[in-house]
């Protein structure tokens, strides 16, 4: 991710990397349990998506990846499943990404203007990553970023598939104005996107 300083969730993966034996009091699911067997299941089921929906939401690929690992972190840590488990990481990761950002946030204010630009300059691109970073794309960013962050989070996980319950329960809504609300982020994506498209 760039920074020299690990993040919270770098510090929970690193901490389960070393096998504690305990959780606030509780010992970590056994190897072979059922448990064990759930969360896998669902690490492969929800990774690939959720990653997706964070990756869009961040703009960060290595930032999207350690906050849904440390979802999942959590979810095992936990130690059962919680009733919705999908809304359940969507949340906790959402909260981790605004964790992040905060701390980044508050690093940057921190360090002075030299220092600033020398730590956070970007690497050079690779040609597929300049490929890929067309100007539509910076576009739909752009248009993005002008949302309300319900607005964007309602758009980015009905393109990844979720369904009206998942988002109602991920961002705490009622189901039955989903549908509503959604038709209303779409209009004032297009909005935004159309202001972009028309700018000199």
């Amino acid at each position: 991710m760039g920074d020299r300083w690990p993040t919270q969730i770098q510090r929970e993966q690193l901490e389960l990397r070393r096998a504690v034996p305990r959780d606030e009091g509780r010992a970590l699911p056994e190897a072979n349990t059922p448990f064990r067997a759930q969360v896998a299941a669902l690490f492969d089921a929800h990774f690939q998506r959720l990653y997706r929906y964070m990756n869009r939401l961040s703009g960060e690929s290595d930032l999207a990846s350690d906050v849904v690992q440390g979802a999942f972190v959590r979810l095992y840590l936990r130690g059962s499943l919680p009733d919705e488990p999908e809304a359940w990481l969507i949340s906790v990761a959402m909260n981790l990404f605004r964790n992040e950002k905060g701390t980044r946030s508050r690093r940057l204010r921190l360090l002075t203007a030299d220092r600033g630009a020398w730590s956070l300059g970007d690497p050079p691109s690779s040609p597929e990553e300049t490929v890929e970073s067309g100007d539509a794309r910076r576009q739909v960013r752009a248009a993005l970023e002008k949302l309300p962050e319900r607005d964007q989070q309602i758009l980015l996980l009905h393109g990844e598939g979720y369904r009206y319950r998942e988002i109602s329960l991920a961002l705490k809504l009622n189901e039955a104005s989903v549908g509503t609300l959604l038709a209303r982020a779409r209009r004032a994506f297009r909005r935004a996107y159309e202001e972009l498209s028309s700018a000199p």
